[in-house]
């Protein structure tokens, strides 16, 4: 996550969303590769094996999140224990993932750009009209194109990956933005998505990581330390130990009874 990435992801957003601004009809040609004309679908999104894939993909990114959840709730429930998961790491799992595919793609852009997805435009055996990426005002009421939200899902993995010891960082990298890549091909490929939308939900999700690892972890007038981040949660564990106490106020003398203690 340094300035090299940053570079790189404002290249294409640039590049792309410049040639593919002048010249939309790009879009459509990549779409129509996956089209068959001749049943009028597109034949990959029928194939069992690709529902199979996009439940992998969820499952897979949900195994990489649920630490952060669990270190979480662990320090509730024990807030003197060390976390599965440091504070700042775990909180920056958890902000990325809600913020990027969870808010900005599905919360906002997915139901406010009404770009129609390839399977339902007219070119491409559907009834809507074809919009370029930068149009918002297409014939899409809800649950739109732009952008993806499975790829965007996908190239969250490079929060992640952003964690991963220096030594393994590179490898972890390319394997995020592989999966990326090859979740967004499989949506363009089944006609949910544009060659624009899976670029651009790779670029935002970028970028919100980006800024996020910024925050978080490289800036020194923001960083924060895993103590402050943590502290909050002993003080809300603490609190939950001592309302549970409150309710229960029978507990301690019926151990103390058993112990011969107390009569």
């Amino acid at each position: 996550m340094n300035r090299t990435g940053l570079v790189i992801a404002l290249v294409i957003a640039v590049v792309v969303g410049g040639v593919f601004g002048i010249y939309p009809g790009l879009d459509l040609a990549i779409s129509a590769h996956f089209f068959d004309p001749h049943v009028g679908l597109f034949k990959v999104n029928v194939q069992p094996w690709v529902l199979h894939s996009r439940d992998g993909a969820r499952y897979l990114i949900a195994l990489l999140v649920a630490p952060a959840f669990v270190a979480i709730v662990g320090k509730l429930l024990l807030p003197r224990r060390r976390m599965l998961v440091r504070g700042r790491a775990s909180l920056f799992l958890i902000l990325t993932l809600a913020l990027g595919p969870g808010l900005l793609t599905n919360g906002i852009l997915k139901d406010y750009w009404g770009r129609s997805r390839p399977i339902d435009v007219k070119v491409l055996g559907g009834t809507d009209r074809f919009t370029s990426w930068w149009d918002p005002f297409g014939d899409c009421p809800a649950n739109c194109s732009f952008v993806a939200g499975e790829a965007s899902g996908a190239f969250w993995t490079l929060a992640p990956a952003a964690l991963a010891p220096p030594q393994w960082r590179a490898l972890a990298y390319g394997g995020a933005l592989t999966f990326g890549a090859a979740i967004g091909l499989l949506r363009i490929a089944a006609g949910g998505h544009f060659f624009t939308d899976v670029v651009f939900a790779g670029v935002f999700t970028f970028l919100l990581i980006w800024l996020m690892h910024g925050l978080l972890f490289r800036w020194p007038a923001t960083r924060p330390s895993d103590d402050a981040v943590e502290r909050p949660l002993v003080k809300a564990g603490e609190a939950l130990r001592s309302a549970v106490a409150a309710i229960l106020p029978g507990r301690k003398g019926k151990t103390a009874n058993k112990t011969g203690k107390l009569s």
